[in-house]
């Protein structure tokens, strides 16, 4: 095939590439709620789609826009809120408008306090622009408690969502209809929020966050970057706030206050902010730490922090970070050289991260348990805590495999260099 030929080739594989990507998201999210087969796996999977929706549209402040805010729970939060009066509207008949449509208000709603908020909070980037997100959050969590009308005080706000008119016959009672509505707007506010990025807007957006004062040299106003940004990621925020609002059927403080948009940082930093995918991963990987950690631990919230420590630490870049720096070394056909390594590495962390996860419930049960209770089951294993001999095996644990794995971390890395192609590891001469 010659050259001319390649060229031809190429532009036209690529959209057929990216179709099918979305394609296949489409078939995924159809054919999930069957391959849970429980309905607590759907009710998981309802929260990620939540948890996606949200993550991504403050990826688009923070990973594109380069804004740190620590109060982008305030346009989920006032979508739902705005979405949940919405639907009660609908309940009394005044507004016969189908549930599925109900996310639109709550974007609508986002929008509206990103445009009234990002007026100000825009003028200034870094430092400046994270402190005023900080206090537009405890402002509208304090007034949460305040403006009982709007947001129902300490007990929320309440709804139904089966009081609205059905939609095709669906009348949204059970948990695997809200999936599909869920699913759909998710689908549907993930693309768009792609295609935003590739937008003129969405590309200066990169061009602000990294040299915003070349950005404004060739005629772009970092300001009203910022601003129009801002406000598209309140709008789908306020979307992922509306499905909340139908999936709970309730709002309250929680929904706005400070922890919310901790949470949201967590899962973009987690996944990954340099990356489009990275918030998806990251909101899959903490609802799944969230919802299934908790069922077996009371400090699962304590393991959620140690990930998101030792991934600022030793993986800035994220978990889709990790899996993207693999590509160079895949293509280069040496994966496999890498196998071992990771194995001499891995084996001897893993013991020691089991180690540390015994050490810290053992010590919580020590903590916790009535008085003269002493035995605890842990992996499976039952034994006594009051004894020198499980304490001891857990030491050994963590000390030792921190020890050897420290030891093996030069082999690892000296293997990654030598897979790794010149542009990635060594550099070229």
């Amino acid at each position: 095939m010659s050259a001319m030929q390649q060229a031809s080739v190429r532009p036209a594989s690529r959209p057929l590439q990216r179709y099918g990507l979305w394609a296949l998201g489409a078939v995924v999210l159809l054919v999930m709620p069957h391959v849970s087969g429980s309905a607590l796996g759907i009710t998981i999977l309802n929260q990620m789609g939540i948890a996606i929706v949200f993550a991504i549209s403050y990826n688009m402040m923070l990973g594109q826009g380069g804004m740190l805010s620590f109060g982008h729970a305030v346009y989920f939060g006032l979508g739902g809120f705005v979405a949940v009066h919405f639907m009660n509207f609908i309940a009394d008949g005044d507004w016969p408008i189908p549930i599925p449509f109900v996310p639109i208000f709550g974007g609508l709603g986002g929008l509206a306090f990103g445009i009234i908020f990002g007026s100000f909070s825009t003028n200034r980037a870094g430092t400046v622009f994270a402190m005023i997100s900080l206090g537009i959050g405890e402002l509208i969590a304090s007034s949460s408690l305040i403006f009982v009308g709007f947001f129902g005080g300490e007990e929320g706000i309440t709804t139904d969502r089966t009081d609205g008119p059905p939609f095709f016959g669906f009348n949204f009672a059970r948990d695997i209809q809200v999936y599909y509505v869920i699913a759909a707007w998710t689908f549907v506010a993930v693309l768009l929020m792609y295609l935003f990025s590739r937008t003129p807007v969405g590309r200066m957006a990169n061009a602000v966050r990294d040299n915003p004062e070349r950005a404004e040299f060739i005629g772009y106003s970092q300001k009203m970057v910022r601003f129009i940004s801002f406000a598209v990621a309140g709008m789908f925020a306020g979307i992922a706030g509306g499905l909340f609002a139908i999936n709970y059927e309730i709002l309250t403080e929680e929904t706005v206050n400070l922890a919310t948009s901790g949470t949201v940082l967590l899962m973009a930093y987690i996944g990954g902010v340099g990356f489009f995918a990275g918030p998806i991963i990251g909101a899959i990987v903490f609802t799944l730490l969230q919802t299934l950690l908790s069922n077996y631990t009371e400090i699962w919230a304590l393991y959620v922090g140690i990930v998101f420590v030792a991934t600022v630490m030793y993986a800035p870049a994220g978990l889709t970070g990790l899996l993207m720096m693999h590509g160079p070394i895949m293509r280069a056909g040496k994966l496999g050289s890498l196998v071992v390594p990771y194995i001499l590495t891995g084996v001897p962390a893993a013991v020691c991260g089991l180690g540390t996860i015994a050490l810290l419930e053992m010590l919580n049960f020590q903590s916790e348990a009535v008085l003269g209770e002493t035995e605890m089951s842990l992996f499976g294993v039952s034994f006594d805590v009051s004894s020198v001999v499980p304490w001891v095996i857990v030491l050994i644990a963590v000390i030792g495999g921190f020890l050897v794995t420290k030891l093996t971390v030069p082999q690892l890395r000296a293997a990654w260099a030598e897979a790794s192609p010149p542009a990635v590891g060594r550099g070229s001469s």
